[in-house]
């Protein structure tokens, strides 16, 4: 059971290049997006980012991002998955990042529509309905690996408690500000099949971002493109993370999680 926040490096990265890392959703993995962060190695730092389990998992978005913070400090940027986008938005807002990526993924729950008053179901689904290889394959809109599963879905026990915990946290606490006024730098991929966060989310996504940022929409990729087309993903990711130029010691020592509207 990880009972604090941990940081892989991906070896071989870009000396050079802005520090990035990747968030994963509500019941996924970090480990999920290995293949991604190879790919973006040759322009940036890439950390993935597993969150704390059970008894020792921050319930809401700013607490979890509070302890990455902790833990990884500021960063260049952010690349974030579904709920993902929540936790990036209090770092941003904290001026812990300068630029945001969000892949299939919304920084308040209405972005998401009218389904969006349901995903704390998203707690007893992982519990009660124990997602597998059908569930994880459905998320990804392509065939899931047997190995490659627990990446997807939450697979454990503790997983799944830990996923039935921080869903029926999401409505109980105030959503991040928009960043609409910030000076982040923003990109926005989404998946045209993505069957938990529609597309129809880019568009309100968008809208609270600052004026001029860039969306992509993926034609077959499902709820994880960092997952299931890394090469894409990076494709579109590695010249925006190149605008990015690593912070210096001065910024890095103001950051910490800004407060939510």
């Amino acid at each position: 059971m990880r009972r604090a926040v941990e940081l892989t490096d991906i070896g071989g990265g870009c000396e050079e290049g802005p520090r990035v890392l990747l968030l994963p959703g509500l019941g996924a993995r970090g480990a999920g997006f290995r293949a991604l962060a190879e790919r973006l190695a040759d322009v940036s730092r890439p950390v993935l980012v597993e969150y704390p389990e059970g008894e020792h998992a921050a319930c809401g978005a700013r607490a979890l991002a509070e302890q990455v913070l902790r833990v990884a400090g500021p960063v260049d940027a952010v690349v974030a998955s579904s709920f993902g986008g929540m936790v990036a938005a209090h770092l941003a807002l904290g001026g812990a990042t300068r630029g945001v990526a969000f892949l299939g993924s919304f920084t308040r729950t209405a972005h998401v529509g009218p389904r969006g008053r349901l995903i704390a179901m998203m707690g007893p689904i992982a519990v009660l309905g124990r997602p597998g290889r059908v569930a994880a394959s459905l998320a990804a809109w392509r065939p899931v690996p047997i190995a490659e599963v627990a990446d997807v879905v939450p697979t454990t026990s503790v997983e799944r408690l830990t996923t039935l915990r921080r869903a029926f946290a999401i409505h109980s606490e105030p959503p991040p500000a928009d960043l609409r006024a910030s000076k982040v730098s923003c990109l926005c991929i989404q998946g045209d099949r993505d069957v938990l966060v529609p597309p129809s989310t880019l568009g309100r996504l968008v809208a609270s971002l600052p004026d001029g940022t860039p969306r992509h929409l993926l034609r077959g990729a499902g709820h994880v493109p960092y997952f299931s087309h890394p090469e894409e993903c990076a494709r579109l990711l590695g010249p925006w993370l190149q605008t990015l130029v690593p912070m210096g010691l001065g910024a890095a020592a103001g950051a910490g999680v800004g407060s939510a509207a």
